[in-house]
């Protein structure tokens, strides 16, 4: 039996509405954020980090956590600062908080580093400029994710961050990477990239690889959702700041100082 042109076209319609209203929108407004994963992703509301910076001074020169992000995450090596790639990285902290200088702040303080990484931010400005929704926030714990297969390299998202917390691949990563890890996937040349919070770790129940590498126990790392977690402690009982904060994205790093 032959269906008309007309017939056909109204079943194809409804049948492409159909679609683009289950599950393959669901898949285009997330990403791929569950593609790194092989497990069940861990259960966490709201996804934090609290690094103290007295703590983290401890440790002169220490890299550790910086040296473990980067080689789990295969960040590349670059010999050209122009062509750094950093997930996490330190900074002085009159240049990463320069809005909380004053002239009678602690010396100590004013020279010391700053670690900084993405800020996971709650409201993220990058989310809203990228055109192909290669970055996005998670809906079940808010950790703002990368999708580098998605990403056409416009880079809009690290001129809209305002914490310099995404490098763009000008040069193929993969020759720099001193030593491959097969368990996260690599770059390419024309991609941005940046911090997931160890997306992929939270899914097998472990914690970030920063965390764990920093033996000063200067980054904690909580569900803030969670009245009960450790990060809530934390924040109750010390006054913290935060990158920015005036600027209204939200950012869920937190720095006692």
């Amino acid at each position: 039996m032959g269906i008309d042109r007309r017939k056909f076209l109204k079943v194809a319609g409804v049948a492409a509405l159909g679609l683009a209203s289950g599950s393959s929108k669901q898949l285009l407004a997330r990403g791929s954020s569950e593609s790194t994963t092989a497990g069940k992703p861990a259960v966490g509301k709201r996804w934090a980090m609290v690094i103290d910076l007295k703590k983290c001074q401890q440790a002169e020169n220490c890299t550790k956590c910086v040296d473990a992000c980067h080689k789990f995450h295969n960040v590349p090596e670059f010999d050209n600062p122009k062509d750094e790639i950093k997930w996490i990285w330190k900074e002085p902290f009159e240049h990463a908080f320069h809005n909380q200088e004053h002239e009678y702040a602690k010396e100590e303080l004013k020279h010391s580093l700053a670690l900084l990484l993405c800020n996971h931010c709650d409201s993220p400005p990058c989310v809203k400029v990228c055109p192909t929704q290669a970055t996005w926030k998670r809906q079940n714990d808010g950790i703002v994710m990368m999708d580098w297969h998605r990403c056409i390299g416009c880079r809009y998202c690290v001129a809209a961050c305002p914490y310099g917390s995404r490098s763009f691949n000008w040069r193929d990563p993969r020759p720099f990477i001193e030593e491959m890890h097969d368990d996260f996937p690599t770059r390419s040349r024309g991609v941005v990239e940046k911090c997931t919070f160890c997306e992929e770790r939270l899914a097998r129940g472990q914690m970030p690889a920063c965390v764990e590498a920093c033996k000063e126990k200067a980054l904690v790392f909580g569900d803030l959702e969670d009245p009960n977690s450790e990060i809530r402690k934390v924040l109750g009982a010390n006054f913290t700041i935060r990158r920015r904060p005036e600027l209204g994205t939200k950012p869920e790093v937190y720095y006692l100082v």
